[in-house]
This record gives structure tokens, C-alpha cells and sequence, in this order.
């Protein structure tokens, strides 16, 4: 069955020729998809009933359903565990922020990176989402904002997963959401994070997408982010640092460089001077997150005057760094949480 939200619309033009129908039928499937928002082929309804009929023997729109939901009483917060015909599931976020709302969206099943910081590597990746499924994840949160009267303005794609080990489907994910007859979410609006895979990040680079880089740094030497990321083993420090200053330079884009502070183990002001030295001369911008604490990892959580201290050694060295507003913190939020607390009960 082929999942209609897989195609870009030229795509979905070659998809009806392929099936004997004209072209145009695909910008109206395409309106009915993104600007109607509708769950099932049978609501579009200025296709002929043969017509429906046919598209449902050989095509889905909605492949998901939702397991659970949380919503956070202090800001709003809205996180869904949704699960695909085959058993996995995924998480997505929808976040309120005072310039708009974002919604964070899962790239892979799980994550085979394995940040020790991070709930999402628990078990490893089971398999890669397709567009498809990104985009489903981004339309349910979007349903959600319709019965407000709202719209997603920006996407993060900072769920479960690495999206440059899933670059094709990442790509083509946001080429349909970016797609003026699509949600139009422009690409300014969209963040990839990554924990510093250097082929994707040159790739990107040399693409020359407007999109906004996150690199996972979370330390300024080999030694101790080896320890927190074993991605760093095969791409270092020195190389990811030269990776980050070929993409600024080919996008003059300011890189966000991620840095989770876990107590008693890169939060300690050297911690910081470390951190300065190696950002010098590239333009960037420090998120402090402070670490969720996650049960199977064990790790603390950085005291609230040492992450002030931190951010102000590093303000005092010339970078430009802000603390991350922590968005559903009474709920389980962090990437993977709630998958893995599934998983648990089940």
C-alpha cells in the first residue's frame, strides 16, 4: 500500500499518470492532505466515488494510531506515543513557545548512537522512519492546533533518532512540508540535530538549505565525550569543528551547539574555559540544557547556581549562550521517556 503522505507532489503527479489518471488529481489529493487535513481517502470528496474507491484499494492516508498522551500542566506541553501497523513506536512533541509553536519530530525507531545521557538509545534502533511517517507525525500535531485555530510555525527534528543517518527520508520530509501547497513551513523554521555525524553535516553544507544546524557537543574534549558519546570515536572533535566551520562558511549560518550539563561531570567552570576555547572564532550560539534525569542512566542533574555559573564564565569568554527553557518538565518529555516507559508496562 503506498502511504500518500511518502510522495512530494510531482511525485504524486507521476504516481496518477502511473495509475491512468490526469496529473491535476494529485494538487487536489495534496489540498485535501495539508490544508483539509483529512484521515481517510473517502472525505475527499470532489473525487469521483470510482475514483475513491480505487486510491483506497492500492493507498493510505493515516498509518498511526495513539497509544497515550501527556500534557503538561505547566506550559502546555503536549507529547504522543504513536504506533505504526508493524508494533513501533515513536514519540512527537508539541511545544508552545511565546513566538509560536513547535513541534518536535522523531526520525528513526530508537537510536543506535548510544549517548549515555539519552533515553532514546535504550535498545537500540529498531528501523528508520520514512517521510512518510515524519510527516504523519507533524499532521497529528497540527490536527491538534486546528481545533485551536493555531498552526505549527517551526519544526525541530530533535525526536528519537539521528536524522543524518536518515538523510534522504529527512530531506524529502522537509521538502513536503515546505511545499507552498503543503503546510509551507519554511526551511528557516526547521532545526536538524545532530550528535555530529561529519559526512551529513558537509552534505547539508553543500545542499545549501537555509536550515538551522544543531550539533550534540555536550563536551570540549575527545577524552570525556568519548565517554558520554561514542560517535565521537569516529569522528572526533577536531574533525566535527571542521565540518561546523565548512558548513558556516559555505551558509554563513550561525551554528547551535547542544550541551547537556551532568552534575559532577562536564559542568565544572574549566568545563566551561574548555568549551570557550574550541567555539572561538566560529559564529554559534551555547544551549545549556540541563540533563533529564533518566532512571537506567543514573546521572545527576547539574545544581541551578553552577548552571548559572557556567553560563556566565562562558558569557564572560565571548560566547553567546543561553540556558534552554524546559518545556513539559512534569511530564515525561525527553526524547524517548515515554517510549521506554511503554515498553516498561507492556
Amino acid at each position: 500500500m503506498v502511504h500518500l503522505y511518502d510522495m512530494t507532489l510531482l511525485e504524486m503527479e507521476d504516481w496518477f499518470a502511473s495509475l491512468g489518471e490526469p496529473k491535476y488529481r494529485a494538487k487536489q489529493v495534496f489540498d485535501w492532505l495539508y490544508q483539509k487535513r483529512v484521515t481517510d481517502i473517502s472525505s475527499m470528496t470532489n473525487l469521483s466515488v470510482a475514483l475513491r474507491e480505487k486510491l483506497k484499494a492500492v493507498a493510505t492516508v493515516s498509518r498511526s494510531t495513539e497509544v497515550t498522551r501527556q500534557v503538561s500542566k505547566v506550559d502546555g506541553t503536549v507529547k504522543f506515543l504513536l504506533q505504526w501497523d508493524d508494533g513501533v513506536t515513536v514519540e512527537t512533541v508539541l511545544m508552545r513557545h511565546d513566538y509560536g509553536n513547535s513541534v518536535c519530530v522523531s526520525t528513526q525507531v530508537g537510536c543506535k548512537m548510544g549517548c549515555t545521557f539519552c533515553a532514546s538509545t535504550l535498545g537500540g534502533m529498531i528501523r528508520q522512519m520514512s517521510a512518510g511517517e515524519m510527516v504523519e507525525q507533524l499532521i497529528y500535531s497540527q490536527r491538534l492546533l486546528d481545533e485551536e485555530g493555531a498552526r505549527a510555525s517551526s519544526v525541530v527534528l530533535m525526536g528519537s533518532g539521528e536524522p543524518m543517518d536518515n538523510f534522504d527520508a529527512t530531506m524529502k520530509f522537509i521538502d513536503i512540508i515546505n511545499h507552498e501547497d503543503g503546510l509551507n513551513i519554511g526551511q528557516r523554521h526547521i532545526t536538524i540535530s545532530t550528535v555530529g555525524l561529519v559526512p551529513g553535516i558537509i552534505r547539508l553544507a553543500d545542499e545549501g538549505r537555509p536550515i538551522t544546524l544543531a550539533v550534540s557537543l555536550h563536551a570540549a574534549n575527545d577524552e570525556l565525550r568519548s565517554s558520554m558519546m561514542p560517535v565521537n570515536k569516529a569522528y572526533p572533535i577536531a574533525k566535527l569543528m571542521e565540518a561546523c566551520h565548512y558548513y558556516h562558511n559555505k551558509t554563513k549560518k550561525r551554528i547551535s551547539f547542544e550541551y547537556a550539563l551532568v552534575g559532577k561531570k562536564n559542568d565544572s567552570l574549566d568545563d566551561a574555559r574548555q568549551l570557550a576555547r574550541l567555539l572561538r572564532n566560529l559564529p554559534c550560539h551555547v544551549n545549556l540544557i540541563p540533563v533529564n534525569y533518566v532512571p537506567e542512566r543514573g546521572y545527576e542533574r547539574t545544581p541551578k547556581d553552577q548552571i548559572q555559573a557556567f553560563l556566565d564564565e562562558l558569557t564572560s569568554l565571548g560566547v553567546n549562550a543561553t540556558i534552554r527553557r524546559e518545556m513539559g518538565h512534569d511530564i515525561s518529555a525527553a526524547c524517548g521517556q515515554l517510549r521506554a516507559e511503554h515498553a516498561h508496562r507492556i
